[in-house]
């Protein structure tokens, strides 16, 4: 039952989630006007073209692991699909309850510079999150899908 669609969902699901340590979250001018990035790995500063980290953040790239890994815990309980579909809506809440802790790190990272959440701060890695939670509304069909299809075949037997 691995071969299923909704293996494919969650994979593409958890690469997603891991892509957060590739791109920023926000992006911002501090008060002198050094340019600076947000990571779930911490802040950097862009000096001299090069990119400083300047504060580690460990909460949230413990966080971001757990939260990609556990797509890929949930492959493996294709025996129990209930379990299965309740670890997947477990999994969207806590994407979900990330990206607001992800949101008031950015506010409370901007409000020292009189700035706020908008268009031309946002980086990729805020719009990260709700594709990973629409790839895992995706495997919760098909894990539905696969509940009707094997309910079905008992009703023949």
């Amino acid at each position: 039952m691995i071969q299923r669609i909704q293996t494919i969902w969650l994979l593409l699901a958890s690469i997603v989630i891991f892509s957060l340590f590739l791109f920023p979250y926000l992006n911002y001018n501090d008060l002198v006007g050094l340019g600076k990035k947000l990571y779930v790995t911490g802040a950097y500063s862009a000096v001299n073209g090069e990119s400083i980290k300047q504060q580690s953040n460990i909460l949230q790239m413990i966080v971001t692991i757990f939260l990609g890994l556990f797509p890929l815990y949930i492959i493996f309980q294709f025996k129990n699909r209930k379990r299965q579909v309740l670890l997947v809506l477990i999994e969207m809440l806590l994407i979900v309850l990330f990206g607001v802790w992800l949101i008031v790190t950015a506010n409370n990272t901007l409000y020292p510079t009189s700035q706020s959440i908008g268009a031309h701060n946002i980086g990729i890695g805020f719009f990260l999150l709700p594709i990973a939670v629409i790839l895992l509304g995706m495997a919760v069909g098909g894990i539905r899908k696969d509940e009707k299809i094997i309910k079905s075949a008992d009703r023949l037997r």
